[in-house]
């Protein structure tokens, strides 16, 4: 018995040691520092509940195991699994078609009991506090996928040539749209866009592939504009950021809100808990302060010192990725690395051009800071694979000590 106790306390030591603990720490304070402006922003508008903070935490907790397990996952062993990952991919995200499905300010975009227990009239149920966002999980496993395809057109064919840009091009926006056409999720759906651009640059696609393809989109994006095609109030978000005295009172109000309690903290802030509209009882003063906001929640209590702070955090976690990208083993692995790594910068951008009233609304949450217990999980579970990635890059000797 206490040889198998041993045996289980060597394996986890092993699993421990040689995770990347550099990248580990980086997220671990970027979660940490989160919590407690989580902590902030809800102490007063809901009386001052610890919920927010235990879900983050278990977030943190279940995101650790997963961080260190996946740490010993071997990506490209993995991947010849394709077809299965394919059909994991799309299997999970059709689930939201399910009495499981949940919908939430008008995106049918995660999974969990509570509206069902709602129809069944089981409180234990409508009242539980976990639910999953697909698409966070999905990203994972789609970068995976992606890789490996971009790396087999380019030995095996040619990512220069036309034709074979069309399957990994057909690959990205069939994903993209049976998401969005089950969810309406069209921020989570855009991060996918952006991870392949960035994947497909790092892989060797032909620059001038990629520029038709931008060009063809802005064109499209445009074309929708002028013709008055942009779905719901597709129109209204961006004019509000366009011209911010333009409805101000509704499409504008949560930017407006946003804008004004992110530039009152000045240099240091107003003091953690001491802010006016984070600690505002009126939950329309800052709306949405613990997820979307919470960078703004950040900025009114500890100003601009505290903004830099997580930047810089954000910033080091992408740069990480980026190193280990630069010295993986396989072509694959760094093309991993580097899809990881274009989740957190499109995120941070979107969130953050948010908060300061340059980009419309699209529902991304910052990474490792906004309120998301299965936010949180995922993002360490996608750090974790870039972790095992950073094991396997050191010599098969290195790696046992």
């Amino acid at each position: 018995m206490c040889g198998m106790h041993r045996r289980g306390s060597g394996l986890l030591g092993d699993m421990i040691r040689q995770a990347d603990l550099v990248l580990y720490g980086l997220c671990s304070l970027a979660t940490l520092y989160g919590m407690l402006l989580i902590l902030s922003a809800t102490h007063t508008v809901y009386h001052g509940t610890l919920r927010y903070v235990f879900v983050q935490g278990v977030g943190y907790a279940l995101g650790t195991f997963f961080y260190f397990v996946l740490s010993s996952l071997d990506v490209v062993e993995l991947s010849k699994k394709w077809k299965w990952l394919f059909g994991f991919n799309a299997g999970l995200i059709l689930l939201l078609l399910t009495p499981f499905g949940m919908t939430r300010n008008g995106n049918r975009a995660w999974l969990g009991v509570n509206d069902l227990g709602r129809k069944l009239g089981v409180g234990v149920l409508e009242n539980f506090p976990f639910y999953v966002q697909p698409a966070e999980i999905v990203k994972i496993t789609f970068i995976i996928l992606l890789a490996r395809q971009l790396v087999w057109l380019r030995e095996e064919r040619d990512l220069k040539r036309f034709v074979n840009v069309v399957q990994p091009t057909a690959h990205v926006l069939f994903m993209f749209a049976l998401y969005y056409v089950i969810s309406r999720d069209a921020g989570s759906g855009l991060v996918y866009l952006f991870v392949f651009v960035c994947m497909a640059f790092a892989a060797g696609l032909a620059a001038r592939w990629l520029i038709l393809g931008l060009g063809g989109a802005a064109g499209a994006i445009a074309a929708a504009w002028h013709f008055n095609l942009l779905r719901g109030d597709w129109y209204k978000r961006i004019m509000v950021v366009l011209d911010h005295d333009y409805d101000p009172l509704g499409k504008g109000w949560q930017q407006t809100r946003g804008i004004t309690a992110l530039g009152s903290g000045g240099l240091t802030g107003m003091g953690l808990f001491h802010g006016t509209q984070t600690q505002s009882p009126y939950r329309s003063s800052l709306p949405e302060r613990q997820t979307d906001y919470i960078f703004c929640v950040c900025g009114e209590e500890l100003g601009f010192i505290g903004c830099a702070l997580v930047l810089l955090l954000l910033l080091a976690i992408v740069v990480r990725c980026f190193i280990v990208a630069r010295d993986a083993n396989t072509p694959m692995e760094s093309l991993v690395c580097v899809g990881m790594a274009g989740t957190l910068i499109f995120q941070t951008v979107a969130n953050i051009g948010m908060c300061l009233f340059l980009l419309p609304v699209i529902g991304l949450t910052l990474p490792f800071f906004s309120y998301g217990g299965t936010s949180v999980m995922t993002l360490f579970a996608a750090m974790g694979v870039v972790s095992g990635i950073k094991k396997r890059s050191r010599p098969e000797w290195l790696m046992n000590t």
